[in-house]
């Protein structure tokens, strides 16, 4: 392989690993043993039928896991422990093919550091876009960001195989798309649950909202007769002079 392939394979399995491991094993696994990509010694692991047969098994579960609300953001907070390093090793055993005559031990170093950068920035989109997902009443939206997710992870090693410069253009937009969304996605969130810890945080920022918006609060049924009744107000009305 050569050296821009060589950065293909480093940099698109730890971004494909950050969003689905298992599916990553099995692509890569069966391009090697179809000959359709030839994977460093480190690597060739992946091409073990024991391997493949785990790596599948593994994805069939979190094929169905990763559409359901909630779960999927268990799941992915789980794998947090498991995307992120396998995505360093993943990019370390690739980059193992690569004499750039700095040593084995700082080029593998730097393989690390740079494949779990990659991979935990591809886990962290997926998993703080699920959480914000999750927060949509609706199921659906959950299937179609599962499936996209999968697409985007075969695509990305379909270009990484056969055409390495268009995935780092690919992985460059991405770059760009990262910078501007994790910011969003992260302030969303962090909303959300500060309103769950804050109760009373939420209720004064429903308040505002209903006010600027001319809705004024729900009526509150205080009597236990079956009627409703206005809160009291804040200014109490005073007697007639």
């Amino acid at each position: 392989m050569g050296v821009i392939e060589t950065l293909a394979l480093g940099m698109g399995g730890a971004w494909a690993s950050g969003v689905n491991l298992y599916g990553t094993v099995v692509i890569l696994g069966l391009l090697n043993n179809f000959g359709l990509l030839d994977l460093p010694p480190e690597l060739q692991l992946l091409g073990s039928w024991w391997v493949l047969a785990l790596a599948m098994f593994l994805y069939l579960i979190e094929f169905v896991a990763d559409k359901i609300p909630i779960v999927d953001s268990v799941w992915d907070a789980i794998h947090t422990f498991i995307r992120i390093p396998a995505g360093a090793l993943l990019a370390a055993g690739a980059m193992s093919g690569l004499d750039t005559g700095m040593g084995d031990g700082v080029q593998t170093a730097i393989a690390l550091l740079v494949g779990g950068t990659v991979a935990a920035g591809s886990h962290f989109t997926k998993a703080g876009s699920r959480a914000a997902i999750n927060t949509s009443p609706e199921p659906f939206s959950n299937s179609i960001a599962s499936v996209a997710e999968d697409v985007a992870v075969f695509g990305a090693l379909y270009t990484v195989a056969f055409h390495p410069v268009v995935f780092f253009v690919l992985f460059a937009l991405f770059v760009l798309l990262l910078v501007w969304l994790v910011p969003k996605i992260w302030r969303f969130i962090g909303q959300v649950f500060g309103n769950a810890r804050h109760p009373s945080v939420a209720y004064a920022q429903t308040r505002a909202q209903q006010a600027s918006t001319g809705t004024g609060l729900p009526k509150l049924n205080l009597s236990g007769a079956g009627g409703s009744a206005l809160p009291p107000s804040d200014k109490p009305k005073l007697p007639p002079e």
